[in-house]
């Protein structure tokens, strides 16, 4: 197995680390309940669940490279990973918010 291979495994063994254990998909079934905004309240819950790892990965990939930069680790390959995994991550979040929007545009537009 190449080094290419070797990162890509680790990345994504990283990624799966970021997603719940249990969880099947990004969005969560809505529970049965009477209250009406309880399917709200578990979406907002979910988005920022899923914003506060974002942030973690990206508050761990500038330290790496912080600690890099100062000397503090040698391992450059780390650094590297940590760097991709960050950038991958912002552009999924970005994607998924401009799918959001579009589809709130498209909402929006319909005629009733």
């Amino acid at each position: 197995m190449n080094i290419a291979n070797t990162s890509y495994i680790n990345i994504m063994d990283r990624y799966k680390n970021l997603v719940d254990p249990g969880q099947q998909s990004l969005v969560s079934q809505p529970k049965p309940s009477e209250d009406n905004n309880i399917g709200v309240a578990d979406f907002e819950e979910l988005i920022g669940d899923k914003i506060d790892k974002l942030n973690q990965v990206q508050v761990q990939s500038d330290n790496l490279i912080q600690d890099f930069a100062a000397g503090n680790t040698q391992d450059l390959h780390q650094v590297m990973i940590a760097a991709e995994e960050a950038r991958l991550s912002m552009e999924l979040a970005v994607q998924i918010r401009n799918k959001a929007v579009e589809a709130y545009k498209e909402l929006n537009n319909m005629q009733l």
